[in-house]
């Protein structure tokens, strides 16, 4: 059986839903699970990467030191990951976390602005750091687009490019030409990061394995922006009936489902209206609740500020101008 490498973004990605706000005590608890359970990486950090809180995308309550030393004094045996963002995060955030006890750093751009990486992943290439590349809102160009940016990335040194459905747009069909054309044309492991927005998170990250990726990400209950990210506790039994070896324990993972409703979840994610219109209109799955919020300062329908904004292919970092954008719907 080929075995497939999950990342666990739960304490990543899931700070998004809760505004930034989980506690160092959940996160070392949930440190404790992922390690017996055998998660291989386990991504920690503000939802937007290290060093990202900001009044812009949103404040933490943590600092990035303190999460990743708590993440790494209960992590024994997993790898401890970061999402990074260039012009967010400088190298020398990058090189602290490293000291840390970062062993995966993954290097994000906007799906046009690979270049972006170059001096990020060639640092920490050259310094043997595991690094990886991450091409976001990769819904918003074609495959061979796609394929164009993941080999700057790969230029630069990157050992695996991660594909970001950062808006949960994706069908399978949608996975399968993209991951099958970068297996074909890169000589580094490919993944695949889903969002729920369209109801196929899972069967997304299943396409993605059936056509080759090597990693793929997940979290618990789903947890993370929007409508949420692909559950974990139903990637490893689909996984492994598909035929795949995943090596992470489900009877552990089945359990801690339900365990973390009461300390790290405050409700599970479902997929809304919401989210169903910004998956359409391929928009950034964070931007639920400043759509909402908004809509209801304005009094505006929140489903035309979403296909305005979708119009103006807004992307992460640029939550400033849904308030914009919405006052000049209210005086049209």
């Amino acid at each position: 059986m080929r075995k497939v490498i999950i990342t666990d973004s739960s304490l990543r990605d899931g700070n998004h839903s809760v505004k930034h706000t989980i506690s160092l005590d959940s996160i070392a608890r949930y440190c404790q699970f992922a390690d017996k359970a055998g998660v291989p990486i386990v991504e920690v950090g503000h939802g937007n990467g290290l060093a990202a809180s900001s009044l812009l995308v949103g404040k933490s309550v943590n600092t990035d030191e303190e999460m990743l030393t708590v993440a790494r004094k209960n992590l024994k045996n997993s790898k401890l990951g970061i999402h990074m963002i260039p012009g967010l995060a400088t190298l020398e955030h990058t090189r602290k976390a490293i000291d840390l006890g970062v062993d995966v750093v993954r290097v994000a751009t906007h799906c046009t602005e690979a270049t972006l990486s170059k001096s990020h992943i060639e640092a920490l290439a050259k310094a043997n750091v595991e690094v990886f590349g991450v091409l976001m809102m990769s819904a918003l160009i074609t495959p061979q687009e796609l394929l164009e940016q993941a080999k700057i990335m790969e230029g630069y040194g990157a050992k695996a490019i991660i594909i970001m459905d950062s808006t949960g747009t994706y069908l399978p069909f949608d996975v399968q030409q993209r991951i099958a054309l970068l297996k074909s044309n890169l000589s580094i492991a490919v993944g695949f990061h889903a969002h729920n927005n369209l109801g196929c998170a899972v069967a997304n990250s299943l396409t993605a394995v059936e056509f080759g990726a090597d990693y793929i990400d997940g979290c618990i209950r789903g947890f993370g922006a929007g409508a949420g990210n692909a559950p974990l506790e139903l990637l490893i039994p689909v996984l492994e009936q598909s035929g795949f070896q995943v090596g992470i324990s489900f009877q552990e993972t089945i359990k801690e489902a339900d365990n973390v409703m009461d300390y790290l979840i405050p409700s599970a994610p479902i997929t809304t209206p919401i989210n169903i219109l910004t998956g359409l209109k391929k928009l950034f799955s964070g931007f639920e609740k400043p759509i909402v919020s908004a809509s209801k300062l304005y009094g505006i329908e929140y489903s035309s500020l979403i296909f305005e904004l979708g119009n103006r292919k807004l992307v992460a970092g640029q939550e400033d101008l849904i308030l914009e954008v919405a006052q000049k719907l209210r005086k049209k």
